[in-house]
């Protein structure tokens, strides 16, 4: 009996069977209790609060997401430039050093890489307290670890002959690694980390939603209060902003990239990236927010082993772990698989600006307030995280798709149309052909970030090691928040090596294509 082989244009569709089982489980939980306050919020978002005051709170929350995001980005991507060439092969190589220096480096990196910001903020806002300093580290030290992987990578997949070359001549080994490694890997810093500054306004929002001060604040405010009005004014907002900063990325990214002018727009960004710190800080000191100020220390109660030992007894950890899991599956499902299937059932150009919109709304909409709206007419339960999880994320991989798609020939799809085909059929094969395995690719990827990203939705719909964490940290249980962030971050390092090598079975075909191009960013 012949084998059946399903196609990757189809592999691409085929994930939105997550939508199944997670509509059934929000649909059994509803009650028609939220519902009139659910439509309050859509209707809401079409005449938004614009009173003087409300105007002036969100703007001064804007401002203070605003400056966070920068700083935090700046600081983290000097940091992840600086322990991504530490991490190297090639950094030690070229001193004739210990080659297992770099491994030990990228090992130890990993673990905080794979701890979400959110976690990161609730366990240093123990430790400070509030403090603008939480927020701005709780994003800086995963995200420098997350450049720090990527620029490392890159730089030991360059061709090591130039700086051989160099180093027989007998230049130095600083030099010489300047002159052969950064002309080729300027544009992966200048792609790449650009991806990054629009990470870190989506991280500054949704650790505002947390108490962390912010835009994010100011939307968790006005949603305890059910002033929808006020909240859409602070959502349409936080839209312009980052409308325009996709914008600018996209163009920057689209800029010729000959060697002279990476190093122009190279050097630009560093001129920048300096300004911006200085910048940051007056402006967040404009803001009554003063960075200088000194750190207030909560001592914390180091568990003991027995502790420990007794934490770990206490848990139900095949519920917590197995609940995560399929958390991060039923999401990557809704997120992978539906935007590929509504594009293909509405090929039009009018189908196309709609579904974009439609996209940036819920890029827009962070996660954790998805599921609040959620749980206003429905019961807590792995479906209500999932599906906010997924929503907001399809956004991304939305957006992923359509700009790949954008940028690749019609050829093939013109020729089916000639031929007969129907306009479905013909977006499938002609263009999703060519897209999807860079696409799966991807997807790839974007499953290891949801499995970060389960902590943001699980705080919120009492499910998984997310909400386990919460009720951890709220009753000082330190013993248990142990255990709960290694758990966290183990499964977290066990699907990024399985994503890793998804990725690499999908791109075996397009092995020239740079790792920075499927990677825009968590």
């Amino acid at each position: 009996m012949k084998k059946i082989v399903l196609s990757s244009p189809i592999l691409t569709i085929l994930p939105t069977l997550a939508l199944i089982p997670v509509l059934g489980g929000v649909l059994s939980g509803m009650h028609d209790g939220g519902l009139p306050i659910l439509s309050q919020f859509f209707t809401a978002s079409l005449h938004p609060s614009l009173e003087p005051t409300v105007l002036q709170s969100a703007f001064k929350g804007l401002q203070i997401t605003i400056a966070t995001a920068l700083l935090s980005w700046t600081i983290s991507t000097f940091g992840g430039l600086f322990l991504g060439l530490l991490g190297s092969n090639i950094f030690w190589s070229s001193f004739n050093l210990n080659k297992r220096i770099p491994i030990f480096i990228r090992r130890f990196l990993a673990v905080p890489r794979s701890i979400h910001e959110l976690i990161w903020g609730l366990l240093l806002l123990q430790i400070f307290g509030i403090n603008p300093w939480v927020a701005i580290l709780a994003i800086c030290i995963p995200y420098s670890c997350l450049v720090a992987r990527v620029f490392s990578d890159q730089i030991d997949n360059l061709d090591p002959s130039a700086l051989i070359a160099i180093r027989q001549s007998g230049s130095g080994p600083i030099a010489a690694l300047t002159t052969s490694l950064l002309p080729p890997i300027i544009p992966v810093i200048n792609s790449y980390c650009g991806y990054r500054l629009e990470c870190a306004l989506r991280g500054a929002t949704m650790l505002g939603l947390f108490g962390l001060g912010g835009i994010g604040t100011e939307l968790n405010l006005t949603l305890q209060s059910l002033e929808f009005q006020e909240m859409w004014t602070s959502l349409w907002m936080l839209g312009v902003v980052m409308f325009f900063l996709e914008t600018i990325l996209t163009w920057w990214r689209r800029n010729p990239s000959s060697p002279h002018q990476s190093e122009r727009n190279f050097l630009i960004s560093i001129g920048i990236m300096l300004a911006t710190v200085g910048i940051s800080f007056i402006w967040l000191k404009s803001l009554d927010i003063n960075l200088l100020s000194s750190f207030k220390w909560h001592s914390i109660n180091l568990p003991t082993l027995t502790e420990i030992k007794n934490a770990f007894y206490e848990l139900p950890w095949i519920n917590l772990i197995w609940s995560t899991t399929v958390m991060t599956l039923l999401a990557a499902g809704i997120s992978i698989g539906t935007p590929a299937l509504s594009m293909m059932l509405w090929p039009t150009r009018t189908g196309g600006v709609i579904q974009s919109c439609i996209w940036s709304l819920l890029r827009l909409i962070p996660a954790p307030l998805s599921a609040l709206l959620l749980l206003l007419c429905t019961s807590p339960n792995i479906s209500v995280a999932a599906l906010a999880l997924g929503l907001h994320n399809l956004g991304v991989m939305g957006r992923f798709l359509k700009e790949g798609i954008s940028h690749q020939s019609n050829n093939i799809y013109i020729a089916l149309r000639t031929a007969g085909s129907g306009n479905r059929m013909a977006w499938l094969y002609g263009q999703l052909s060519l897209q999807s395995t860079s696409y799966l690719a991807y997807s790839a990827y974007r499953t290891d970030v949801l499995m970060r990203e389960t902590a943001v939705v699980g705080v919120v719909g009492g499910v998984g090691l997310g909400w386990q964490l919460q009720e951890s940290l709220s009753s000082f249980n330190w013993a248990q928040v142990f255990l709960v962030t290694a758990t966290y971050s183990t499964l977290t390092l066990i699907g990024e090596s399985m994503s890793e090598s998804s990725r690499e079975f999908w791109l075996k075909p397009f092995e020239n294509i740079p790792n920075h191009s499927l990677k825009p960013g968590s």
